[in-house]
């Protein structure tokens, strides 16, 4: 099989390298750089090239692969994977002989599947409207491959146009498979792809085959050990890239910069100086029309497990000894390790679930989750859940997590709230101290993505008076650019074998052990699930969790 370049002759390849636009767009289904037009030395857009240069991501070009996205016709391929794609492209990230195939079962051409690609770049892209130059050299390298996913031939065939695209589009014999189908479709599209040849375990420095799976990567633990297994018997786990969309967010991955890129905060980041921290994922939209998924998944499968125990992990790791994927996911692993088991007899008083009823929301009167399209008008889904997590470790004993997410609250807003202990001695007058509060440092993850700082400082006056005031960080106003979307840095860490924000088999089942506490309770329980207001901040049990420790919630 043929070497290909290694990363560094890719980059100085890709930076002298453009695509004749006219060219580009008569190429059909070869790739804009065929071998003959990497000699002539024609070039991309001065415009593209100079945002490449821009970027402080410029150098993290992708090598050349061929990326096969299965389910190429969903929301999520349309919404986010090409929209995506799209932007690596503008930002000189995308080698350009990369090709991009979907994998559907429903018939399509490969004009009409780019037509429908175009759609949904012009509706989601971060940036529009679309480059007509972008576009141009993007387009020829967009096909579609129809066939079923219980079908060996179909997989066959896919093989048979992959190695006609890696001599047409020199894509080195890299693959991307792109798993953004519904759960139930995982395991038959891995078991294909071993059958098929496609795996090639054992990768090496000549050419790589890697697989992403979307959420929910199993229901429970059971099934998240079967998947496992099951991918482990096709692909290595170095192959293997569990997505959490999450952890692609630069305010999330910008956890780990804030905490140990700075001295200040290491010495107060713990149960000694720490009161107890918020994290809280509000949603104020219901489930749009996803009653079949969110009937079997409801909001502790579908956020909590995943998406707020990550970010836990990342406001409670140790400091990794290098920012190498094993290393940083080896601590993420002990907190989960270390989290407390929930006691039967406790549940009641450390976890909270509601359903949302009829409530107005933006000034506009909404149904309750029982009324909407699909959903039993007797269902005991919950979409409110709230929680106290304990961390059993030197660190953060004696130190509370509570963790909050639910549907059809007040606003959308992700955030976490660090909330340090009082002051030990205030030496002012209680007169003058009665608007202080805790200091406190708020994590915004969405929208407005920043920090703030709450503190307290001295009203201007002849009295002694103080009161809390914030001092805040705005992503968008110190950077003056806005930050990418999470797929876009997520597919290309992919591409370029970076797994440091992609789960490892040992996260997913650790975490899917701590829920499954709670899933077991409540599937046992005969009890009506609380209902709550829609435009409240869930029911009033979830208050009550934090005000029978003398706390309460960050409404923000």
């Amino acid at each position: 099989m043929r070497r290909i370049p290694n990363r560094e002759q890719t980059r100085q390849v890709n930076a002298h390298r453009v695509i004749n636009t006219t060219e580009a767009a008569s190429a059909g289904l070869r790739c804009a750089m065929s071998p003959g037009n990497l000699q002539k030395g024609q070039h991309m857009s001065t415009s593209v090239q100079d945002q490449a240069k821009a970027s402080p991501s410029a150098e993290r070009i992708a090598p050349p692969c061929a990326i096969v996205i299965f389910g190429a016709s969903g929301d999520l391929t349309n919404r986010k994977l090409l929209p995506a794609l799209y932007n690596l492209a503008m930002g000189g990230l995308l080698s350009d002989r990369t090709a991009i195939i979907g994998f559907g079962r429903q018939p399509m051409t490969d004009d009409e599947f780019r037509e429908s690609i175009r759609i949904g770049i012009d509706r989601y892209s971060r940036t529009r409207p679309v480059r007509a130059e972008v576009w141009t050299a993007l387009a020829p390298r967009l096909s579609y491959h129809q066939g079923s996913y219980d079908d060996p031939d179909a997989f066959g065939r896919l093989r048979e146009r992959l190695f006609e695209i890696e001599h047409s589009c020199q894509t080195g014999g890299n693959y991307l498979f792109y798993v953004a189908t519904p759960p139930s479709l995982f395991p038959i599209i891995v078991q294909q792809l071993g059958t098929a040849g496609l795996a090639r375990r054992g990768e090496d420095d000549t050419c790589w085959s890697r697989i992403v799976v979307e959420k929910p990567f199993g229901h429970d633990l059971k099934s998240a050990r079967d998947l496992n297994r099951l991918m482990q018997s096709v692909f290595d786990e170095h192959q293997i890239y569990r997505i959490d969309h999450y952890l692609g967010k630069e305010t999330v991955q910008n956890i780990l910069a804030f905490r140990f890129a700075n001295r200040l905060w290491e010495p107060v980041w713990s149960s000694q100086h720490i009161d107890h921290v918020q994290i809280t994922v509000a949603e104020s939209i219901g489930i749009e029309n996803r009653a079949s998924y969110y009937e079997q998944s409801g909001a502790l499968r579908d956020v909590v497990q995943n998406h707020m125990l990550q970010v836990l992990a990342l406001i409670a790791m140790e400091a990794p000894v290098t920012f190498e994927a094993e290393a940083v996911r080896d601590e993420k692993v002990k907190v989960l390790k270390a989290l407390h088991a929930f006691h039967h007899n406790h549940l009641e008083a450390d976890a909270v679930r509601g359903q949302y009823s009829p409530g107005p929301i933006e000034g506009a009167l909404v149904r309750g989750y029982s009324q909407e399209l699909g959903v039993d008008p007797r269902s005991r889904t919950e979409t409110f859940v709230a929680m106290k997590v304990g961390i059993d470790n030197w660190r953060w004993a004696g130190t509370p997590f509570y963790l909050r997410h639910g549907k059809r609250l007040p606003k959308r807003v992700s955030e976490v709230a660090v909330q340090f202990k009082r002051a030990p001695h205030l030496p002012f007058a209680v007169s003058g101290t009665k608007a202080l509060e805790p200091d406190q440092l708020i994590v915004r993850l969405q929208p407005d993505e920043g920090i703030v700082l709450r503190f307290g400082a001295k009203q201007p006056g002849p009295e002694m008076l103080l009161r809390s005031v914030d001092m805040e960080f705005k992503y968008e106003a110190s950077f003056s650019m806005a930050s990418p979307d999470a797929y876009e840095r997520l597919i290309l860490d992919c591409a370029l074998g970076e797994r440091t924000l992609f789960t490892r088999a040992d996260e997913v089942e650790l975490s899917w052990a701590f829920v499954d506490q709670l899933l077991n309770s409540w599937a046992t329980d005969d009890e009506e699930v609380p209902p709550y207001t829609a435009g409240t901040w869930g029911p009033r049990a979830a208050a009550d969790l934090l005000a029978r420790d003398d706390r309460r919630w960050h409404n923000p």
